[in-house]
């Protein structure tokens, strides 16, 4: 079987940015969420057995308290906050297992998820639909991949090196030095994507960089100018690194089986009733008679 672990955040996101607002008979805005759960749907409708999604329930984590520039729901439009929990008490009514994020983050979810399921021997690939870079750093081999749903491209291990210059394990590095605006911390000053592919690619994490800059591979241009920067920078850099290293160690779920999709709750019908969208309700249900049908 193969596992498909969603970001809902990146999804809700995507989807209120590109649908035309709509409300439910409550007066609730719900344009987004209806696009996720038609999204998620048709996954299913395409083969999906296993999956899993993570949102972000709060924007804000236990990396706020690390780091005060680190993101929050700050400029977030409240027409989109709002559709959190909405979007989570959908899912959940579809059937679909959900992880919303308080603590930790929905990256952290993820990653978790995909080490797990990643252990079973029953899993064939663990596919991780986002395009953040952060997830970059699970990506194991061609057994865990990231998958861009939106532009429809997949990326195994061979496609993050190819993509940023150094392995998945370097990721949380690289993200240090070079920064990140979606997360809200701005790297160390010199360090560009250009010297952190030559310099992690060589020496894979900070600690491996040499002190001397004399000691440097030669084929890294500016040696010392970078080694002064990082030098004076290294309190910074090794707090980057923990921003963007992805939490691996939560229990998300206790058993891969967990995350068989098995059909829409009875809520799920009253739910799309008051979305307007009694198509989704019947589209679930014929999804579910499919999947029922291929198991038996």
């Amino acid at each position: 079987m193969d596992v498909h672990l969603i970001d809902g955040t990146y999804e809700l996101f995507r989807y209120f940015f590109a649908v035309p607002g709509a409300q439910d008979n409550e007066g609730r805005e719900i344009g987004a969420v209806r696009g996720v759960l038609r999204s998620i749907l048709a996954m299913i409708e395409q083969g999906a057995t296993h999956l899993g999604v993570a949102t972000d329930h709060v924007i804000e984590s236990f990396r706020n308290g690390l780091y005060p520039g680190y993101k929050t729901s700050a400029g977030v439009p409240e027409p989109l906050l709002s559709q959190f929990p909405i979007l989570e008490e959908g899912l959940a009514a579809m059937g679909v297992v959900i992880w919303p994020m308080v603590e930790f983050e929905a990256d952290d979810a993820l990653a978790s998820a995909a080490v797990q399921a990643a252990r079973s021997e029953a899993v064939s690939q663990v596919i991780v639909s986002t395009p953040d870079k952060d997830l970059g750093q699970c990506v194991a081999g061609t057994r865990i991949v990231q998958l861009d749903r939106r532009r429809g491209f997949l990326r195994d291990e061979a496609g993050v090196e190819a993509k940023f210059g150094v392995k998945p394990a370097s990721i949380p590095d690289y993200l240090a030095v070079v920064g990140d605006s979606a997360d809200g911390f701005p790297g160390i000053p010199c360090w560009g994507e250009k010297a952190a592919r030559q310099t992690l690619s060589r020496y894979l994490h900070l600690e491996n960089i040499p002190k001397d800059w004399h000691a440097w591979d030669n084929s890294i241009g500016n040696a010392r100018r970078l080694a002064m920067s990082l030098s004076e920078h290294w309190d910074d850099a090794l707090l980057f690194r923990t921003l963007a290293t992805l939490r691996t160690d939560l229990a998300v779920f206790d058993s891969v089986e967990g995350l068989r999709w098995r059909g829409p709750g009875a809520s799920f019908r009253e739910m799309c009733s008051a979305m307007g969208s009694p198509d989704l309700y019947e589209r679930a249900g014929a999804a579910a008679a499919a999947a029922l049908a291929r198991t038996a």
